[in-house]
């Protein structure tokens, strides 16, 4: 049954949609921030989560109006907590936090891109709100393992951006990244236009990271994936060729530059556990939560497999 409570000084209210790995918390408006306004949160819990003595490893979303339920231009969903129940003991008991955006193209980005298209360019403020305020609220109010190696950020697409820009400038903070479709090529190329010259390697969103991503001791494990369909739109034909081209590059970065041990996974296959940058490549994938969520077994294997 739904109940409404307080808790942390933010109202919120308790509901139960079935699933055999959890149920959620949802805040209609947490504000914990001076920077960014209210926003919804959903905090998906284990069975028995307030059971004393247990803690829970963290993985906090982008994009979190479709993490558990349909939504987003394409009213898809990533089913979340479906996923968790198909995993069943696969994977270890988690938390998850789903953020929604309160605009994607301003939090989610890192440059001034496309100026007076929209507006850009706030994803370090919105890393720093992740890292401190997000992080600060779940971390005092629910049973989590405060470490970085138990938190992981993920998205997709410029999700797939802020989660790559948030675990590597706040490593003391998330110890991994899931980077689905990621927009890599954010400042760099045109979503009207395709491939335009330039590289990641000496780009803004590498700047910076060159001790961070070296030191295998503190950067944070990734995740990078992307697919290959390219009919149906401009979500696949550009949007998603450029995160492969892009996709590719950075992978190429990390291992040959930076000394990341790289694991390529096909579609279903099981990650073994030893490798610090995990990639797949889906041929039957598009730019969607459908392909996300096919891709997020896997992922979560990874990461918190047991």
């Amino acid at each position: 049954m739904d109940h409404a409570f307080e808790l942390g000084g933010q109202r919120g209210w308790a509901h139960d949609a079935g699933h055999r790995s959890g149920s959620f918390h949802t805040y209609d408006a947490l504000d914990v921030s001076r920077a960014f306004g209210p926003r919804k949160v959903h905090i998906f819990l284990p069975r028995g989560w307030a059971q004393a003595g247990r803690r829970y490893p963290v993985l906090y979303m982008h994009d979190g109006h479709t993490a558990f339920w349909p939504g987003g231009v394409a009213h898809q969903t990533w089913d979340v907590a479906g996923v968790l129940d198909e995993l069943d003991d696969d994977v270890a008991p988690l938390i998850v936090v789903a953020v929604h955006p309160l605009d994607r193209d301003e939090e989610y980005t890192h440059v001034d891109w496309f100026p007076r298209m929209r507006s850009w360019g706030r994803l370090p403020e919105h890393a720093d709100y992740f890292a401190d305020e997000i992080v600060g609220f779940v971390d005092a109010n629910y049973p989590t393992m405060a470490r970085a190696p138990a938190r992981v950020v993920l998205g997709s697409s410029h999700g797939g951006l802020a989660s790559f820009w948030t675990a590597t400038r706040r490593p003391e903070v998330f110890g991994g990244a899931g980077c689905m479709s990621p927009s890599f090529f954010s400042g760099i190329d045109s979503m009207v236009d395709g491939l335009l010259p330039g590289s990641l390697q000496g780009s803004a969103l590498l700047h910076g990271l060159e001790r961070t991503l070296s030191n295998r001791g503190r950067r944070p494990r990734l995740w990078i994936d992307w697919g290959l369909v390219r009919e149906g739109g401009e979500h696949n034909e550009i949007v998603e060729a450029l995160a492969t081209i892009r996709g590719r590059e950075m992978v190429g970065l990390l291992a040959g530059d930076f000394g990341y041990l790289t694991e390529w996974l096909s579609p279903g296959e099981v990650p073994v556990p030893g490798a610090d940058l995990f990639v797949m490549e889906d041929p039957l994938a598009g730019h969607d939560e459908r392909a996300w969520r096919a891709r997020l077994g896997p992922f979560l294997t990874a990461f918190y497999g047991r």
